[in-house]
């Protein structure tokens, strides 16, 4: 299993696009990213250009439906 980096929440957002997730909504400072195909949800807070924690990170990572290399690809 691979060492996930600190992310800004743009970031994420940036790389998730990139697999083909679409901003779904957002409510207050959390985006909703959904994936048309695989109907994968999963919820971003964005903070002012702060670093999302590791463990969040892995979190959204795994509601994805993507591996942390496949990822991290993205990125």
């Amino acid at each position: 299993m691979s060492n996930v980096p600190a992310l800004t929440a743009r970031r994420v957002i940036r790389a998730l696009k990139r697999a083909g997730f679409v901003e779904d909504r957002q409510k207050g400072s959390h985006v909703v990213m959904f994936h048309p195909n695989t109907h994968a949800r999963t919820v971003i807070p964005v903070h002012g250009g702060k670093t999302l924690k590791k463990p969040l990170l892995r979190a959204i990572i795994a509601d994805t439906g993507l591996s942390v290399e496949e990822f991290l690809e993205l990125v």
